[in-house]
């Protein structure tokens, strides 16, 4: 079996640490809004480069409680992509405002930021959230410029992307520093994951942050005494001893994906099947981090026969997204239909996620895009 995901290799690696992570805190007897969660949100924070972290519950929330925290109204639009994970539209109309959505680039699959700016030129919006997809970094340059030009609030959904890295008149910065809030999740499958449920806000803005941490404690500055009403989403201490662990091999489980990405690269030119993958650029700086390996087949029939034929061999793959967000029911009353966004709609028919962690050896890797190429020479 090749699994999409593994935890158990990672989790064999270190457990005595994770094991004694978790009887230090209960043995403390602080288990909420600890320690623990004070020492991961100085070292989101530091890491991505911002000033405040402010641990929450899950990464629906971190959405949810930022769009708030960033003074979102009744009926205010706010911009972001159809194809993505169903939490960054429902955040925004968990807030009773409402999704505007715009097409992705055919390329890096993220929010299209010409047809973005198109909008802003004839309409009102409140803000946008661009969704560092799979963990590419959106264009930190064009998401700055749209900011100052037209006064807009971004906030960044990094919950695939923590570490990716993008450059900014010259300095390389990292996804969630760019705009007034970004969010992360740290639900198991992420690249930095708990296990369990866990999320995160970042930002530089002081305002932002105070009114964040209020919210997540049902809306109370001081125990009892309520200045709005706000949500229980709080990050749990156990979760944030076992993230502050696995933090400090982040950066070398993000090396290991992007070799594994490379790795794909090269058996698949090797094989030179009628598929696009993710090619792999030389930059300064990493400017996608693989949340996840995703493939492109020639149409829908074709994907479902190799995620067929992978499923018999034991090997693991996901659809990124089955449906994009505008053809879902609950959001009909937007009145969008089919044919809206055509990029977003043939990637949901045609692409395929292979399996990718940290501990995928290089037989695995060559076994995944071997029976690929069974069916794909079939084909040909």
């Amino acid at each position: 079996m090749i699994p999409l995901f593994d935890l158990k290799r990672q989790y064999k690696e270190l457990k005595k640490e994770i094991l004694d992570a978790i009887d230090q805190v209960i043995q403390n007897g602080k288990v909420i809004l600890g320690a623990q969660v004070e020492k991961l949100e100085r070292n989101i924070s530091s890491f991505i480069g911002v000033k405040y972290g402010i641990g929450v519950a899950n990464g629906s929330d971190a959405l949810v409680i930022a769009l708030r925290a960033m003074g979102i109204n009744k009926g205010d639009k706010v911009i972001t992509t159809p194809y993505t994970f169903f939490a960054t539209a429902s955040s925004i109309v968990r807030n009773n405002a409402m999704p505007v959505f715009v097409d992705v680039d055919k390329e890096t699959y993220n929010i299209d930021l010409n047809q973005v700016e198109n909008i802003l030129k004839k309409e009102k919006i409140f803000g946008i959230i661009p969704v560092h997809l799979f963990g590419q970094t959106v264009d930190l340059e064009g998401l700055l410029y749209l900011k100052e030009k037209y006064g807009i609030k971004i906030l960044e959904d990094c919950a695939q992307s923590i570490g990716s890295e993008g450059k900014v008149n010259g300095s390389i910065r990292k996804s969630g520093s760019i705009g007034d809030a970004g969010i992360l999740s740290f639900f198991p499958t992420k690249n930095l994951g708990t296990y369990g449920d866990g999320g995160m806000i970042v930002t530089d803005d002081e305002q932002i942050y105070e009114t964040a941490k209020m919210l997540r404690v049902h809306g109370s500055k001081k125990k009892y005494f309520h200045e709005t009403v706000g949500y229980n989403s709080r990050l749990d201490e156990i979760h944030a001893a076992i993230l502050n662990v696995k933090f400090k091999y982040l950066e070398t489980w993000t090396d290991k994906r992007i070799s594994i990405a490379k790795k794909y690269a090269k058996f698949f030119e090797k094989e030179k099947l009628n598929l696009k993958y993710p090619k792999i650029e030389q930059k300064s700086f990493k400017y996608h981090v693989f949340h996840q390996y995703v493939v492109k087949f020639k149409d829908n029939k074709i994907r479902d026969k190799v995620r067929n034929h992978l499923n018999d061999a034991g090997i693991g793959t996901s659809i990124y997204y089955p449906v994009p967000l505008h053809l879902q029911s609950c959001f009909k009353k937007l009145g969008y239909k089919e044919g809206d966004f055509p990029i977003s709609e043939n990637l949901s028919k045609t692409t395929l996620a292979l399996p990718i962690f940290p501990e995928l050896t290089d037989e695995e890797i060559e076994k995944v895009v071997f029976e690929i190429s069974k069916v794909l020479k079939e084909e040909q």
